[in-house]
């Protein structure tokens, strides 16, 4: 089971945010379990990443997240513009435009043990890098990839969204939460949602949902949504309640997961189950209400077969409402 951890935004407006961002980045270090050398390597992508949207973005933004679970740590690079033209001359060391070495992006590529990186002009790029443990525990293989943004409201400490994926052998199982309103009161409710979903993942959504509903009346409640995806059967059977929503977005296809009204804990109907077909090239996209409902499915044609995290990072980056909690989890059937 992989449940999802809050990122850390750091709008990088001046040289003090990269600073910052680096010391939160060895508290991360730390609670991951990794080393003096990996620490020091972490700081370093940290670095070079943060001083890239300092010296040539627009509104350039570093999220950082822990995964203990998988001792690592995630780092995020997000800015919208102007892009880059030439992706890969970029990449090579001594490329700079901005009179320094022009070590940055191929220093953090070599330094991480995973990298990807998506850029369109003028819309801007995204980066995506992490740094384990030596002794990290291996993944096990499986036939989907998972990646995952949540974001605190502004002003907030803790998030009110969380989202949970199991994957079991071809089959994928995600809950996606949002307590209602923001700060530690969603937090909890959202979190006892997740519990819930943990003990039996693999159940059936309706009957999940039906379980969540009857729980969480000790808490504020939350909207929910609960899929469960089979890609040996290339398909799709979801349930849930409230603003939580949704997509299976292929290059040719575009279709709309969605929930019925009411809020999980608080009131719903009779709990219903919709089936959809799940392309093999298709992304599974659910979002919390934190990030806005009509996007555009271009903007993630170029990133269907690409780490899921990049996606995620560019709806964060489109379409992110400010406001309120934001989660965007993405799940990418493997090729």
């Amino acid at each position: 089971m992989i449940r999802g951890n809050l990122h850390t935004a750091f709008p990088i407006g001046d040289a003090s945010r990269v600073g910052e961002a680096r010391r939160h980045a060895a508290i991360l270090a730390h609670d991951c379990g990794l080393d003096d050398v990996e620490a020091g390597r972490l700081a370093l992508v940290v670095t070079e990443l943060a001083n890239n949207l300092l010296r040539h973005a627009r509104n350039g933004r570093l999220l950082l997240s822990a995964r203990p679970a998988r001792s690592e740590v995630e780092v995020i690079a997000i800015d919208e513009g102007p892009g880059i033209p030439d992706i890969d001359r970029c990449m090579g060391d001594g490329f700079s435009t901005g009179g320094t070495p022009g070590t940055g992006l191929g220093a953090v590529r070599r330094l991480a043990q995973h990298f990807d990186l998506h850029s369109t002009v003028p819309a801007g790029t995204v980066v995506v890098a992490r740094i384990r443990a030596a002794g990290a525990p291996q993944s096990p293989i499986a036939h989907a990839q998972v990646g995952a943004i949540s974001l605190a409201a502004p002003g907030e400490q803790v998030c009110g969204d969380g989202w949970s994926v199991v994957l079991e052998g071809r089959e994928v199982a995600i809950m996606v939460a949002d307590g209602l309103g923001h700060g530690p009161d969603a937090a909890e409710a959202s979190q006892a949602a997740l519990d819930i979903f943990a003990e039996d993942p693999l159940a059936g959504p309706r009957e999940l949902l039906g379980r969540t509903h009857a729980r969480l009346r000790s808490t504020r409640g939350a909207a929910v949504m609960l899929v469960h995806a089979d890609a040996a059967a290339g398909s799709v059977r979801s349930a849930g309640a409230g603003n939580v929503v949704g997509r299976l977005v292929s290059g040719t296809s575009d279709r709309t997961i969605l929930t019925q009204n009411g809020t999980a804990g608080v009131t719903i109907r009779t709990p219903e189950e919709v089936r959809n077909d799940w392309p093999p090239h298709a992304l599974l996209v659910v979002c919390s209400d934190g990030i806005e409902t009509r996007w555009r499915p271009e903007i993630l044609a170029p990133v269907l077969g690409r780490d899921p995290t990049l996606a995620a990072a560019v709806l964060v980056r489109d379409h992110c409402r400010g406001r309120d909690d934001a989660t965007v989890a993405v799940v990418r059937r493997a090729p």
